[in-house]
C-alpha cells in the first residue's frame, strides 16, 4: 500500500477503529503525549478514547507535516476552511480555518459544505479506502473476504488472545453492551483458559 493508506490501515489495527471513524479524525484528536485517539462520536454516537501504538507515532507525525503543506498551501489561496458540522461552527467560529481542526486524512480537493456553503477540504473518501485495501488484497494473494472492519475485529481478537479483559476491549471498541464483545471471545476458537480440543493433544 502507499503509506497513507497504510497508514490508515494500521490506525484501524492498532487502534480498534472503525472505518467511519479513522475518516472523521482531525489533528487535535492524536495525542502523541499520552499515546490516545479521541474518537468523537464513535460507536453509538459515544466519544471515546483508544490506545495509540508507539509505531504509528512517527507516520502519523509526517501525515501531519503533510496536513500542514496542504492547509498552508490552502490558505495561500483564500480557503483553508475545513468542514465542520454547524453545531460545532457556531460553538467554535474560529475553528473552521484552525490547524488543529483540519482532518488528519483530507480529500484532495475542495467542495461545497453540504449545509453552510462555503468551500473547505472534507475528509478523504470512503471509497478510496475500499479501492486501495481491494488492489492491496487482490495483489497479496490473500483468498479471504477481506473488509475495513476486518482489521477493527483483528484488534479485538488479538487483544483477547494476548490476555486482555474482556472489559477493556468493550471500553476501547465502544461497545455499550458486553455481550457484543463477548462475540469476539467465541471467534479466537478456545475458551479463554487455554483449552484446546481433544483431537489436538498429542
Amino acid at each position: 500500500m502507499k503509506p497513507k493508506y497504510k497508514l490508515m490501515f494500521s490506525l484501524l489495527y492498532g487502534s480498534g477503529l472503525r472505518k467511519a471513524e479513522l475518516l472523521k479524525l482531525r489533528i487535535k484528536d492524536i495525542d502523541f503525549e499520552a499515546k490516545t485517539v479521541f474518537v468523537f462520536r464513535g460507536k453509538g454516537g459515544k466519544d471515546r478514547t483508544t490506545m495509540l501504538p508507539k509505531k504509528l507515532i512517527e507516520p502519523l507525525k509526517s501525515q501531519m507535516e503533510k496536513v500542514r503543506s496542504i492547509h498552508q498551501k490552502d490558505i495561500a489561496e483564500g480557503s483553508g476552511m475545513t468542514s465542520l458540522p454547524p453545531s460545532l461552527a457556531r460553538k467554535y467560529p474560529n475553528a473552521v480555518k484552525e490547524f488543529k481542526w483540519q482532518y488528519l486524512f483530507p480529500s484532495t480537493t475542495r467542495c461545497e459544505h453540504a449545509y453552510d456553503g462555503y468551500f473547505c477540504r472534507h475528509h478523504l473518501h470512503s471509497t478510496a479506502l475500499g479501492r486501495e485495501l481491494k488492489l492491496a488484497v487482490k495483489n497479496s494473494g490473500v483468498t479471504k473476504h477481506v473488509t475495513a472492519h476486518t482489521f477493527t475485529h483483528s484488534f479485538a481478537t488479538q487483544l483477547l488472545i494476548s490476555g486482555a479483559d474482556i472489559r477493556t476491549v468493550q471500553e476501547l471498541l465502544g461497545h455499550n453492551d458486553l455481550r457484543t464483545t463477548q462475540i469476539y471471545k467465541h471467534v479466537i476458537g478456545q475458551h479463554s483458559s487455554g483449552a484446546i480440543s481433544p483431537f489436538d493433544i498429542d
